[in-house]
């Protein structure tokens, strides 16, 4: 069975368009990747918890935010499967905080950098998070995912993404 993760893409209206979050991997490998390299945040799905446990853990483990209990405020925005096989649950919501730029809080990986060299080094799961209007998201986001955010613009086309009071989408 291929390895599963899920994250959450989070959709604010700034200004006047709606943009995503989306986070750069850390370590050399994405050190000067760019476009095609950035991901929604996710992580793997653990033993016994369902994907949207996972995304609900993952935005808090790598961003420090806290989604509210409330089931209906993550939207599935169903799976993709990338380019190694792995399966992707992606789940979508408004932000309903302040219109502040995401600051990366991301667990430490560790990995032999240079590759074969026998040394291990720690280097941070993500290094960036930015908002980005929807059309930039496209070409900065993995191939995959390209997926997650047309169906997150169809969603929005048809307004079927809840919009908290004090962060209205519409």
């Amino acid at each position: 069975m291929p390895p599963e993760s899920a994250g959450v893409l989070i959709v604010r209206h700034h200004r006047t368009r709606h943009e995503v979050l989306l986070v750069h991997p850390g370590g050399p490998f994405f050190r000067k990747r760019d476009l095609g390299a950035w991901t929604i945040p996710k992580g793997m799905v653990e033993p016994k918890e369902s994907p949207v446990e996972t995304a609900r853990r993952e935005l808090a483990e790598e961003l420090g935010w806290a989604i509210p209990p409330a089931p209906e405020r993550l939207i599935a925005l169903g799976t993709v499967r990338q380019k190694g096989g792995k399966i992707v649950h992606g789940f979508a919501m408004a932000w309903e905080g302040e219109p502040i730029d995401p600051e990366p809080r991301a667990n430490s990986v560790e990995i032999e950098w240079p590759p074969r060299s026998g040394k291990r080094l720690s280097f941070p799961e993500v290094d960036r998070a930015e908002f980005f209007p929807l059309a930039e998201a496209s070409q900065k986001i993995l191939a995959a995912q390209v997926d997650f955010l047309d169906r997150l613009a169809q969603m929005l086309e048809r307004r079927a993404i809840p919009s908290p009071p004090d962060c209205p989408l519409y």
